[in-house]
């Protein structure tokens, strides 16, 4: 007859996940530490010691925790994904060092069922609000299995128009070949045009090089999928629930940024990511972004350039690379700026597969329903800060979007004309020089001649509020 184990032995270790719960939100692990009243730390501990020390004939739960006081279990992030260190833990679970895979799987099902218990809800409640929409997306994406924490940073997002020319496209294609000679994954809005290019040429230079796990990220939302459709190429469609939670999604997840020719939707996006990358929180933040197409979109991009610089100011334009009709340039610099973003999330112990460091304030991550009234509203002054006119910009553009593409915003210029976009003199020049140039370039719509969904209104804001405080007065005087 075989001795019965003894229990009283402890190890310390580092245990690597099992194939589920490789990553987790910063939330869940602030919960999974928190020793307090409210936290999982003392539920999970307990769960924890107890899978440790399968096989073991003490059914007593406090008598367990008294052969083990010292034991204790933590959550540790690392760039590839979580770790789970134990102090103290039953020898019998481990074999020359290395914990028993069964006890591996059930350990980490346990940290699954306790994480999925505890109502979403409550994690949020000691948290901001918008921190409280980013771990939802980090929740969206993980759900999708868009995370793979083992894998170095290798997902390149490509923004760009769905109604190009075909030499443009043509670029596109050829910049994911050999992005895909790299072996480099590619995530994009999923439709035509711009969106499917880089993901063809990355599939047939994926096939040549052999390699079978390749990654064709479509990231899409309800209002734009009926007009922009996914491509067939895509592998890994992902819905979010709306476009500025799209757009947190794409820099979340991406690594590198490509921005191809499109019109006022990519310029919309490009809005995006220099409006939260010119937040001073997020100097130090690598997020590299190249401009790129052929020849011939060389004077798109110094229309989108000027429109930059006169808005959002010239050290913006220090967060954009324009690399004109060189793909392989771009595929080097691209795998140089990967290998760059790797170094920067090692030295700062973030994670590979979702970009936390990131600030992003409200203005980019409330969801904006465009209409007359919102339209009009919108603040468009160069005296707003950087980040904040980045916002109202991309809100502006966004409605144009809706007015061009969604039915909501087909139905409200049907029936109350175009949307007013109002801002200072100098501002709104600018912003109908480059909407004036996407339409000339058929950038606007893929078929037919383009009837503009908005108007520019040049305001005074000197004389609007002389006029305010004139008005006010005379009110004063009649009272």
């Amino acid at each position: 007859m075989s001795k019965e184990p003894v229990f009283n032995k402890v190890v310390n270790s580092t245990i690597r996940p099992a194939s589920h719960m490789a990553v987790l939100s910063r939330r869940e692990i602030e919960q999974l530490r928190d020793v307090s009243g409210t936290g999982l730390h003392k539920l999970f501990r307990k769960c924890a010691l107890a899978v440790l020390s399968s096989g073991s004939q003490v059914d007593n739960c406090e008598e367990l925790m008294s052969m083990y006081p010292d034991f204790d279990i933590q959550v540790r992030e690392r760039h590839q994904g979580i770790v789970l260190e134990v102090v103290n833990a039953p020898a019998n679970a481990f074999v020359d060092d290395q914990l028993i895979e069964g006890i591996r799987y059930h350990l980490f099902s346990i940290l699954r069922d306790i994480l999925y218990l505890r109502d979403i809800s409550s994690n949020h409640k000691q948290i901001s609000p918008n921190a409280q929409i980013s771990h939802e997306i980090f929740y969206r994406l993980r759900h999708a299995g868009a995370f793979h924490p083992g894998k170095k940073p290798n997902t390149v997002v490509c923004w760009g128009g769905h109604a190009i020319p075909v030499e443009e496209y043509d670029y596109t294609k050829e910049i994911g070949y050999h992005l895909g000679l790299r072996g480099i994954d590619i995530c994009t809005g999923c439709g035509a045009g711009a969106m499917k290019g880089p993901m063809k040429g990355a599939a047939i230079a994926h096939a040549k090089q052999r390699h079978i796990k390749e990654r064709h990220i479509g990231l899409t939302e309800p209002g734009i999928i009926a007009a922009e459709a996914p491509n067939a190429i895509v592998n890994e469609l992902i819905v979010m629930p709306d476009i500025e939670k799209r757009l947190e999604a794409f820099i979340r997840l991406g690594h590198v940024l490509i921005v191809f020719p499109g019109g006022v939707g990519t310029m919309e996006e490009l809005l995006f990511v220099l409006g939260v990358l010119s937040h001073p929180k997020n100097q130090e933040i690598k997020l590299p972004i190249f401009l790129t197409g052929p020849e011939s979109s060389s004077s798109y991009f110094d229309a989108v350039i000027r429109f930059i610089e006169m808005t959002l100011g010239s050290t913006t334009l220090n967060l954009v690379r324009k690399v004109i009709g060189d793909p392989v340039l771009v595929a080097k610099l691209v795998s140089d700026a990967l290998r760059q973003v790797t170094r920067e999330r090692r030295q700062r112990d973030e994670s590979f597969h979702y970009n936390w460091s990131l600030h992003i304030e409200k203005e980019f991550q409330e969801p904006f329903t465009p209409d007359h009234e919102s339209m009009a509203k919108l603040q468009l002054s160069r005296e707003l800060p950087t980040q904040q006119l980045a916002a109202n910009l991309r809100r502006a553009l966004s409605g144009i979007v809706s007015g061009n593409v969604k039915e909501q915003g087909i139905e409200a210029i049907r029936k109350y004309g175009p949307f007013q976009i109002k801002g200072e003199p100098e501002l709104m020049n600018a912003m109908d020089e480059l909407l004036t140039s996407f339409a000339q370039q058929g950038r606007m719509k893929v078929k037919g001649d383009y009837v503009p969904c908005y108007e520019i209104v040049k305001s005074n804001p000197t004389a609007e509020t002389e006029q305010q405080q004139s008005s006010k007065r005379e009110t004063t005087l009649l009272t």
